[in-house]
């Protein structure tokens, strides 16, 4: 009787091992590792937009200007002989607490009377008023150190920048009052927290003008007024804009009084 001898294969696929999962394999760890890759460079690009956002919303809350009395000066010739309109403002202002520091050579003052509106550069400010490519956009005999000679300037001089233009519609000068490290100065006004300064606004009439006031408050302007185009009689509605490099605007309105009676400087606000 012959034997059955059929051969039977025992499929057995349970620890398959070859050339072909091995590539799979790679590829897949090189997938993950370029993927892995992207993501770190994303992420680390997004953290640097987010601190650069957060520093420049820390700067716009926290770098606010804060005006807390506004005087208004009339000219004059003697004690009984004054100008019937505000010739001079006289901003008090200081910084919020917290604040950073400002730098008041590019802020700009906005000031309306209802009919005439000034947009007012720092007088030394090289940039604002100069001819491309040129640097000559500040105050004509802009004094680096003296304030009082750079008050007198505002009021009865002109400026011969990118044209001829009056500087008492145009300019804005200053003076501090408190400044413990000495960092403010003409060239450089800085303010830090703490520091307080008078910033003057010329406000000058055409009827002051012709009329020939030797005196307004401290400054001699023998020499002349000069216009700046705006008439703060006797209850004007005045609006005033303060517009730093950074942070928020501040706003001080106020309106004049119904008589400036024998008073030479006349408190308007607050």
């Amino acid at each position: 009787m012959k034997a059955n001898n059929a051969l039977h294969l025992n499929k057995n696929t349970r620890a398959q091992v070859g050339i072909g999962t091995l590539i799979i394999f790679i590829a897949m760890v090189l997938v993950a590792a370029v993927a892995a890759a992207v993501l770190i460079q994303t992420s680390g690009t997004l953290q640097q937009k987010a601190q650069s956002t957060g520093k420049q919303a820390t700067q716009e809350v926290s770098s606010n200007l804060m005006v807390k009395t506004i005087e208004g000066v009339r000219a004059k010739t003697s004690s009984t002989n004054m100008s019937e309109t505000i010739d001079l403002l006289k901003l008090k202002v200081g910084l919020n607490v917290g604040s950073s520091p400002v730098d008041v050579n590019q802020v700009v003052i906005s000031i309306t009377d209802g009919t005439t509106a000034n947009n007012l550069v720092y007088a030394g400010n090289t940039k604002s008023y100069a001819s491309a490519g040129q640097d000559n956009g500040d105050m004509d005999s802009f004094s680096s150190s003296d304030a009082s000679s750079n008050l007198e300037t505002l009021l009865t001089g002109n400026t011969s920048a990118s044209s001829s233009i009056n500087n008492a519609d145009h300019y804005y000068t200053v003076e501090k009052i408190r400044d413990e490290d000495a960092s403010f100065s003409q060239s450089n006004p800085v303010m830090n927290t703490g520091d307080l300064i008078t910033v003057y606004i010329a406000t000058t009439s055409d009827t002051a003008v012709s009329s020939g006031y030797p005196t307004l408050g401290s400054a001699d302007v023998s020499a002349g007024l000069i216009t700046s185009g705006l008439n703060l009689v006797p209850r004007t509605t005045v609006n005033i804009v303060l517009t730093p490099e950074s942070g928020a605007a501040t706003t001080a309105d106020f309106v004049a009084p119904s008589s400036y009676g024998v008073k030479e400087t006349v408190q308007l606000y607050p």
